[in-house]
């Protein structure tokens, strides 16, 4: 019969329901750079097993927060050395509110490396 498949031949011919992406959300570091903010968080904090008075901390952040600390008088070769610098001054200043003894060596040591995926690793 001529209608069979009518059906399908009109229906090639309706509008086919786009469905829409899912927004994804920004980060707040994303949210800070596209409005041009300094940025800096803590993303990660790694105490020793063997030794908790050792450790080290993983931060982030966007070159407008670099750009603060150049502003405020951080100097350094290379943005991590700037933040690294930063972080070094903001620890002195909390053990010295804390009024902690900082040439008391048994408390641990400060190290710094370089890791491959370009951040400092301090610990």
């Amino acid at each position: 019969m001529i209608l069979d498949g009518i059906f399908e031949f009109v229906g090639l011919f309706k509008k086919k329901k786009t469905v829409e992406p899912t927004p994804v959300a920004k980060t707040p570091k994303e949210i800070a750079t596209e409005n041009k903010e300094p940025w800096v968080a803590v993303m990660n904090t790694h105490v020793n097993k063997d030794n908790i008075r050792n450790g080290f901390f993983e931060l982030d952040w966007n070159e407008y927060f670099v750009l603060q600390l150049r502003t405020e008088g951080y100097a350094g070769e290379t943005d991590e050395a700037i933040v690294d610098a930063w972080f070094s001054e903001l620890c002195r200043n909390v053990g010295a509110e804390e009024e902690i003894d900082m040439s008391r060596r048994g408390s641990g040591y400060v190290s710094r490396a370089l890791r491959d995926d370009g951040r400092t690793e301090i610990s």
